[in-house]
């Protein structure tokens, strides 16, 4: 007597987990490497409050080499009035300037008036703690 195959109601999930394995370690790798920002070496300030840890803030960034970025994003020296009143201004967002110390300090003065002129009243600066305040910072602990 001939016996009748039904169907198979068991899936194989083994081909399933090896690829989420896979992916997994992927994800592992690459992560790091997402969040490093943009290179920018910032000079030094005696007092520096930390940047909002949300993200309702766009950080403007002026290079060495002279290129503009909002956050990650290359912009025009044309376009970037338009785009921090579409981005910072119209969306209720603070602005902070980043630049590098090597950027001449005419070109940091013409970006600030380039905000003020988009309608931005409120602008943080970006820098890193002074070398004094890192020794001072560590003896106290």
């Amino acid at each position: 007597m001939a016996r009748k195959k039904g169907f198979v109601s068991e899936i194989n999930v083994t081909p399933f987990v090896d690829v989420m394995m896979v992916l997994l370690i992927i994800f592992m790798v690459t992560a790091p490497m997402m969040d490093s920002g943009l290179d920018v070496d910032l000079p030094q300030a005696k007092q520096v409050e930390n940047l909002p840890t949300d993200a309702d803030h766009l950080v403007l960034t002026v290079r060495e080499d002279g290129a503009l970025f909002l956050d990650t994003y290359q912009v025009k020296l044309e376009e970037l009035e338009e785009r921090l009143t579409l981005l910072v201004k119209e969306k209720d967002r603070s602005l902070f300037l980043q630049a590098d110390k090597s950027v001449p300090y005419g070109i940091v003065v013409d970006m600030m008036g380039r905000i003020k002129a988009a309608g931005i009243e409120k602008l943080g600066v970006v820098a890193t703690p002074s070398v004094e305040n890192n020794a001072k910072a560590g003896k106290s602990r």
